[in-house]
């Protein structure tokens, strides 16, 4: 006898991390960024079609970096919609959370569940999914929906580590309580509904 794995509960909240140009596009770009902009691009389309909050969060880099604020690479890959239920955060670390808007936004909007997608796996995208688990959110990180470069060789202590193992193992640090084997295409959303509406309210 087959037995089906359930769905997965639907999350009221998508991160899109870093998706910036600087990222996606060029000599810059993560291996494989077509696929990773393929599957954030969905994330984004279904999201938005059940009503869940949408946050693009936007790294600013340093002067002379490659997504130095108001310079190409620092560009919003993904079209973004914007209105009530999408919005761009701008952050100056790693963590979307710190010194930004983000917590703020997430209680407003009544967030009980994230997914969180982008780059870089290890660096932005692991501590912004630490930061919602350290705040009681359940997380999502579809594996196959984030991406990284790969970890150069230091001679003499380790060779290149592949950038899709890198990602792998960034995902499993976050621990068990990460939901991390899940592909994009088994997420899905329902709205979000800002803090002290009554759910299913029709005002």
């Amino acid at each position: 006898m087959i037995t089906q794995t359930p769905p997965l509960p639907p999350v009221d909240t998508l991160l899109v991390v870093d998706v910036q140009s600087a990222f996606v596009t060029g000599d810059g770009a993560v291996p494989d960024a077509a696929r990773l902009v393929d599957r954030t691009a969905g994330l984004i389309a279904r999201a938005r079609a059940a009503g869940a909050l949408v946050v693009h969060i936007q790294n600013d880099g340093p002067p002379g970096g490659e997504d130095e604020p108001h310079t190409p690479g620092w560009e919003l890959h993904h079209p973004v919609e914007p209105g009530p239920a999408e919005v761009v955060l701008r952050k100056p670390h790693d963590d979307g959370f710190r010194d930004t808007g983000l917590g703020d936004l997430l209680a407003g909007r009544g967030t009980r569940a994230v997914a969180v997608c982008g780059v870089m796996s290890e660096m932005c995208v692991q501590a912004t999914a630490r930061a919602a688990l350290e705040r009681g959110y359940r997380v999502v990180v579809p594996h196959d929906a984030h991406a990284t470069q790969d970890c150069p060789a230091v001679p003499g202590v380790a060779d290149t580590v592949p950038a899709a193992v890198v990602s792998r193992v960034a995902a499993y640090a976050l621990g068990s309580d990460a939901e991390v084997t899940v592909p994009a295409a088994e997420v899905t959303f329902a709205p979000s509904h800002p803090a002290g509406a009554v759910r299913g309210s029709a005002t």
